[in-house]
């Protein structure tokens, strides 16, 4: 396998487990408490700093060969384990899930996996600009 396909999946690993966690607390706790959609913007700055220096621990590993590869397959790999998960712990179905993307939760969500998905470009392209 390339090293960009192994960092892609150890990025995903890391941000996957980080928002299972973060995740659990705010569905079970953060949501009840003030709706679900402010409990999913609060947790999406959190989550994105986390998912910024885990694409730096990953990209330092093993340098920036195919940055909008790493990212498109980082995403694709949320997104099947999103589903997946879904539908494991609810028994939702792939037209429900898609559906909860439209949503102004899902929407917001959604923007902040994409950014997640940018972030080796991002990265890659900084690293670039600061070695000319």
């Amino acid at each position: 396998m390339p090293t960009w396909m192994k960092q892609a999946v150890l990025y995903f690993a890391l941000v996957f487990a980080a928002g299972f966690i973060a995740g659990t607390i705010r569905v079970m706790f953060v949501a009840p408490a003030i709706g679900a959609f402010p409990a999913v913007a609060v947790e999406l700055l959190p989550m994105l700093v986390f998912a910024w220096f885990a694409c730096t621990f990953v990209l330092r590993r093993g340098g920036t060969s195919h940055p909008v590869a790493l990212g498109a397959l980082s995403f694709g790999l949320l997104m099947v384990a999103e589903y997946g998960l879904a539908y494991v712990l609810t028994g939702q179905t792939l037209a429900g899930f898609l559906a909860t993307l439209a949503g102004p939760e899902g929407l917001l969500g959604l923007a902040g996996q994409i950014v997640f998905a940018a972030f080796p470009v991002l990265q890659a392209n900084s690293s670039n600009d600061s070695r000319s």
